[in-house]
């Protein structure tokens, strides 16, 4: 069986598909199979992306298909290097499966006191469950300064979540790359794709270490 990331949100304007999105773009470019399962069906945010990416003949293509429950979704691990899952818009008794399941789950946040206690709320209500901790990691998400990122990540700390080394700013080159069919790694300013293509590969080893 592939590895299975999980990411999930409380809320919503986060980043989690545009996360889920780029994440399963890096595999593919790492000659990976990889599979984004999009669980947010409400929105289908993946399905549009990948339409548009198909349409636009942009290479790596990433394989995306809509599923109605965790469930659907799990069962293509076996058959994938790489599972990538785009949690549901809120969390559900669903996010916990995905989570019981997954080898890595990942919540991206601003750095905002109204992101980050969601987020940590989310963690420990998945902690008491019985998932590890060890599997649970925060994403610094839409960071306008290094010190903003100082305090977010001293929040998750102090909570004891792990909180992934970096950040990724706040730019509009992002959302850009999203809205044309690319991604996070793909905009047109090197620096940014470097900082999104780091976070994202360090993603991917600590699920397959996991």
């Amino acid at each position: 069986m592939g590895a299975i990331i999980a990411i999930v949100s409380q809320k919503g304007g986060v980043g989690k598909s545009s996360i889920a999105r780029s994440l399963a773009r890096e595999a593919a470019a790492a000659r990976l199979a990889v599979k984004l399962a999009d669980l947010d069906t409400q929105q289908g945010t993946c399905l549009d992306w990948a339409r548009d990416r198909n349409a636009l003949g942009i290479d790596p293509a990433v394989s995306v298909e809509s599923y109605r429950n965790a469930a659907a979704a799990l069962a293509v691990a076996a058959s994938v290097d790489l599972l990538v899952v785009d949690g549901p818009a809120r969390t559900s008794a669903g996010t916990l499966d995905l989570a019981r399941a997954a080898d890595l789950v990942v919540q991206p946040s601003g750095p905002s006191a109204d992101d980050l206690r969601p987020a940590i709320r989310e963690f420990r209500a998945l902690e008491k469950e019985g998932v590890p901790k060890g599997r649970l990691v925060i994403l610094l998400n839409c960071v306008g300064s290094d010190a903003e990122e100082s305090a977010a990540r001293a929040f998750v700390e102090e909570a004891g979540f792990e909180a992934l080394p970096g950040a990724l700013p706040e730019r509009v080159a992002y959302r850009m790359a999203l809205n044309a069919g690319r991604t996070m790694t793909e905009t047109t300013y090197k620096d940014l794709n470097k900082k999104a293509a780091i976070m994202l590969q360090s993603l991917i080893q600590k699920a397959a270490i996991a």
